[in-house]
């Protein structure tokens, strides 16, 4: 039984899927997956199911039977973790952005004492690849807002690649998390900043998708502008319910 669970979510993600998981598979530690598919019209949860022949007890699949959004997906990929004996949660994409290889280095920050350690795009400068100017200024302008706002010294807050020890989650009231989209992310890391966990940094480089459809829109992006204000002031006025 390994100790860590990667959560990966799905939706069209068919000409990644196999892949990616192959990718985790090849590292030196033992590594279980979890896929979470939002009912992809692609047959990435067929995919997967053809690939729990070769990697029995290792890959996981749970299909959704709707499209619901990146955090309704990551919150139900975290309460199946929590029911199982997993220590270390992790959330990554089916896409290469975030390298596998960095699954290591996620890891060996929580064993060393980080209760959350974050694949960040924006500890050392910018690392991102094929990024055209625009996104790069609106995710690095995101970052700095959102420091502004929450107080906290992460960054790269709107980061997806990250590893969670499993206390966090047990004490993150998770169906209160309010966010779906792009402000999932940040609410996740300003839930465990306001519970006192220690969040570290890891700095990766971040490579664009070479395929499939990025799922990245103006209604997620406006869900974290104002997001984070309301998060904020609810958090100061109802810190026991928040």
């Amino acid at each position: 039984m390994s100790d860590s669970i990667v959560i990966i979510p799905t939706y069209n993600e068919i000409e990644n899927i196999e892949a990616i998981i192959r990718a985790v598979f090849e590292l030196k530690k033992d590594f279980h997956v979890l896929v979470v598919d939002d009912n992809s019209p692609d047959g990435t949860a067929t995919e997967v199911k053809a690939l729990q022949e070769e990697f029995q007890e290792r890959l996981h699949l749970e299909q959704r039977e709707d499209k619901s959004g990146l955090g309704v997906a990551y919150i139900h990929g975290f309460k199946w973790a929590l029911n199982r004996e997993y220590q270390y949660i992790f959330e990554m994409d089916a896409d290469f952005s975030h390298r596998p290889s960095d699954l290591l280095r996620l890891y060996r920050a929580c064993v060393n004492g980080a209760d959350v350690s974050v694949g960040s795009r924006y500890k050392r400068g910018v690392n991102v690849v094929n990024w055209p100017l625009y996104r790069v200024l609106l995710s690095y302008g995101a970052s700095f807002y959102v420091k502004l706002i929450s107080g906290m010294k992460v960054h790269d807050p709107t980061a997806g690649f990250v590893c969670y020890k499993r206390k966090v989650l047990e004490e993150i009231p998770l169906d209160r998390v309010k966010f779906i989209g792009y402000a999932f992310q940040i609410e996740m890391k300003f839930r465990a900043y306001l519970k006192g966990f220690k969040i570290e940094e890891v700095s990766i480089i971040f490579t664009d998708r070479e395929k499939g459809k990025s799922k990245m829109s103006s209604s997620i992006i406006w869900e974290a502008v104002f997001g984070v204000i309301s998060m904020k002031i609810r958090s100061l006025f109802n810190k026991n319910g928040f």
